[in-house]
């Protein structure tokens, strides 16, 4: 196939793309690289079926030639984001899954949506599955990133029922693995940089609020696996087993790096509405896509953590 995938330098977005020039697919990657990194498609430039494309996609999108599909990956998406970039995060959300659309009716192809989890809001109802309204404040300092995601499955869906688009959409849940940015306000990040560097890991709230992590080779193996289903609502993609307090998260990353930095309660979290339990239902996905996640936390974060001291 040839695909267009929008913010394909960010994090996830370049592990999506090594897959997808691994399965034998020209990739064309269109990124603004205001949370993306060159870096992270550094090793891909020269290869062929790879192609780079600087562009702001709330702005109008062109591709020559023809498309199979667009996958929209592009946004920020990290806290530090949600109140650095609120306008860019609201405009990537409906600007930018506006354009993505029109290209993918313009050129016929399929398309899919990188939802997020955080449309679920902080919910009341636990674990979470794909039938859950969410609980989301649309006036607080996240919902940028929430409504944002929200009204683009709305699109998507409006795309698919009256255009008629081949779309797909996966909530993705917490993620992590190497090239997330250093500082880029999530948790595993700051705590593995704190506890190599001996500073003290800092925990909001009493540290009870919890995560479910899923290492990035699980979820892109679930996001493929999704692209050639023929299934078009939502999907939770996640590691419901690896559900967590952040306060032992910070305990496990300190005895994973040998490290002896301290942990530091702090009173609130820094972004407002953090939500208090995070876990995916899954059911959908292994019935769907015969998926569930093979990496456990602790093989993940090693690998995590390596690439950080090596970065």
């Amino acid at each position: 196939m040839r695909i267009l995938l929008t913010g394909g330098a960010g994090f996830l977005g370049s592990h999506l793309c090594d897959r997808l020039l691994d399965e034998g697919h020209e990739v064309i990657v269109m990124d603004n690289l205001l949370t993306g990194r060159g870096e992270n498609l550094a090793h891909l430039f020269g290869r062929d079926g790879f192609a780079f494309v600087e562009h702001d996609v709330t702005h109008y999108i062109y591709v020559k030639g023809p498309l199979d599909y667009v996958l929209h990956f592009a946004s920020p998406a990290s806290p530090d984001d949600f109140s650095r970039y609120p306008i860019r995060i609201l405009k990537v959300g409906a600007h930018g899954t506006h354009n993505a659309l029109g290209v993918a009716r313009a050129k016929k192809a399929k398309f899919f949506l990188a939802s997020t989890s955080e449309i679920y809001g902080d919910p009341q109802e636990h674990p979470q599955r794909e039938s859950y309204w969410g609980n989301v404040n649309t006036l607080g300092t996240r919902g940028v990133y929430d409504e944002a995601k929200r009204f683009a499955e709305a699109m998507t869906m409006a795309y698919h029922r009256e255009r008629g688009i081949d779309t797909r959409i996966v909530r993705i849940f917490n993620t992590y693995g190497p090239r997330m940015r250093k500082n880029d306000g999530r948790a595993i990040p700051n705590f593995i940089n704190r506890a190599l560097s001996g500073e003290p890991l800092e925990v909001y709230g009493t540290g009870r609020q919890t995560r479910s992590i899923c290492y990035v080779s699980d979820l892109i193996e679930g996001i493929y696996r999704l692209m050639h289903a023929d299934y078009h609502e939502p999907v939770n993609i996640g590691d419901p087993s690896s559900e967590t307090t952040m306060l032992d998260l910070a305990k496990t990353i300190v005895e994973l790096t040998e490290s002896k930095s301290e942990i530091a309660l702090r009173p609130n979290a820094q972004i407002g509405d953090d939500p208090h339990k995070r876990r995916p239902d899954i059911a959908l996905a292994k019935k769907l896509l015969g998926w569930e996640p093979q990496v456990t936390p602790e093989q993940g974060l090693r690998q995590t953590i390596e690439w950080f001291r090596e970065h």
